[in-house]
């Protein structure tokens, strides 16, 4: 063991606070009798000589008991300030550690639990899958009607709302067994396997192909057409499914060639025009998803869909629904000769213009006089005897921003052959335009007739106030006629004659004068 020196040391003091000390809180400064060095030094010794703890503790003791109290208050030693700096105060607050056991079981509950879920929601996930299993496994049981309707209705109800049991379902087999079941001739086993199929192709352009590629369409118009005449839920059952097959794109040409239109057609002629049936609905959008494909034009023409369409116009609930379908049929040549040749079409497409009341209709009724007016002269000039100048001009001003901007489109085609007649007129009239005596020049100024000329001119001026009267007066009763059609009033209905008082000293908003 190395050896170290113990030399005496001058004793440590305190200074009096009153000369050159200064107290903060409880702590002094403290003077020696030796130098700072010396100090160091024989702590250094202390330590590096490879003293134990014990002769460390000795050796402070020594330092302590070596000091000489200079002060008459108690005096404050080394020892006493460390220990009152490792004792707590009264004022803190001891502060415990805290078990870790206790948190580290949560964090293992926590990471535990998203395993316990993953494993429930696989076992769900399983179960699900057998009981898909099950019912298809009941489909394709031979010779036992009853448990395949209880199987399609079970269907029926799985892929209402889930669009992966209709994918699991497709995926295992589902479509083929409720096609076979159309030729059952129970009615209850037709409607459970017509509405799976239904549900089987909400949403899904797969299950759709494959429900048309199975040969239901032929299977459905094949229960339409036989001897003993389908229900009526079966009948609806089938526009039903008909509306959802033709949503795809790929099965409107097999749709529209296989004889579905006539039968759309013969079903939304037989039902009750004021019934609200959905099957009138579904039937309608049926034959608009099919009027999109060009090919389908001339299954609707043959059909004689298009007088019974423009004459059930004013049936505000379905009207929209039936311009849109005469928008696509007019997209096509043979389309806009079927439309022109009904009677009445183009005073029909006219009236709609001026319902204000439903801006969809005046839109697609614009459209189809804006495409008929472009392509063809004779349909021009039948719009004009129509009466179309003044319903277009009400449009432009009180229309939606696209019936305005169609409305002035058809207006400009009707000025240009307005044009063209005027020109015509005037090339056959030149000598006597040009032997005409203008008014109001140097030379009429002089003229003995200049005032049979000022009063030629007042009376054109009159002749056009005239006309303006004569409009307003026909645009009140064209509006009154109208109201008494919406109203559901007797056709014989009469205004009264303050009524007519009042249309005859009225003005027209819907014109610009």
């Amino acid at each position: 063991m190395a050896k170290y020196h113990l030399n005496d040391i001058g004793s440590i003091v305190l200074d009096r606070p009153s000369t050159t000390a200064t107290t903060v809180g409880n702590h002094f400064r403290l003077w020696t009798a030796f130098s700072g060095a010396a100090f160091r030094r024989k702590i250094f010794d202390a330590v590096s000589c490879g003293a134990s703890s014990h002769h460390r503790h000795q050796l402070m003791q020594e330092v302590l008991n070596d000091t000489v109290p200079q002060l008459s208050p108690p005096t404050t030693t080394i020892k006493s300030v460390l220990k009152e700096s490792n004792e707590p105060k009264k004022g803190d607050k001891v502060v415990k550690k805290s078990n870790n056991n206790g948190k580290s079981e949560k964090l293992a509950d926590l990471l535990s639990l998203p395993e316990a879920e993953t494993d429930a929601e696989t076992k769900k996930k399983v179960e699900a899958l057998e009981e898909l299993k099950c019912v298809v496994k009941e489909l394709q049981v031979e010779e036992e009607e009853e448990k395949k309707r209880k199987a399609a209705s079970r269907v029926r109800l799985l892929t209402k709302e889930d669009s992966e049991a209709r994918v699991t379902l497709a995926m295992l087999g589902t479509i083929p067994p409720l096609v076979a079941m159309l030729d059952f001739e129970d009615s209850d086993s037709q409607i459970a396997a017509l509405y799976a199929l239904l549900n089987l192709g909400i949403g899904n352009d797969a299950n759709k192909a494959a429900i048309v590629k199975a040969g239901a369409v032929h299977k459905m118009l094949k229960l339409i057409e036989s001897q003993h005449a389908p229900s009526q839920e079966v009948s609806d059952a089938i526009v039903a499914n008909f509306l959802g097959l033709s949503a795809l794109d790929s099965n409107k040409p097999i749709i529209g060639s296989s004889g579905a239109i006539p039968f759309l057609v013969k079903t939304l002629k037989i039902l009750d025009r004021k019934s609200r049936s959905q099957a009138r609905q579904d039937a309608l959008r049926a034959l608009y998803n099919l009027s999109i494909f060009p090919s389908n034009i001339s299954f609707i023409l043959e059909s004689d869909l298009i007088p019974f369409l423009l004459n059930a116009l004013g049936d505000m609930e379905v009207s929209e629904r039936i311009l849109s379908i005469l928008s696509n049929v007019v997209s096509t040549p043979e389309g806009r000769k079927g439309v022109s040749i009904v009677s009445e079409a183009f005073p029909i497409l006219v009236d709609v213009l001026n319902w204000t009341d439903s801006p969809g209709c005046q839109e697609k009724a614009s459209y189809i006089l804006m495409v008929m007016a472009h392509k063809a002269y004779g349909d021009r000039q039948a719009m004009i005897e129509a009466g179309i100048v003044l319903s277009l001009l009400e449009l432009t001003l009180l229309g939606s921003t696209l019936a305005q901007k169609r409305a002035s489109r058809i207006l400009e085609v009707v000025r240009v052959d307005k044009g063209k007649q005027v020109s015509e007129n005037f090339a056959g009239n030149t000598s006597s335009a040009v032997s005409a005596p203008i008014c109001g020049s140097s030379s009429s100024s002089t003229n003995p007739n200049g005032k049979a000329c000022l009063v030629e001119e007042e009376g054109m001026m009159s002749e056009e106030k005239k006309a303006v009267k004569h409009l307003v007066q026909q645009s009140l009763q064209n509006n009154m006629r109208r109201i008494v059609v919406r109203a559901n009033l007797p056709q014989d209905f009469v205004p009264s004659e303050h009524f007519k008082s009042l249309a005859a000293s009225s003005t027209s908003k819907s014109l610009p004068f």
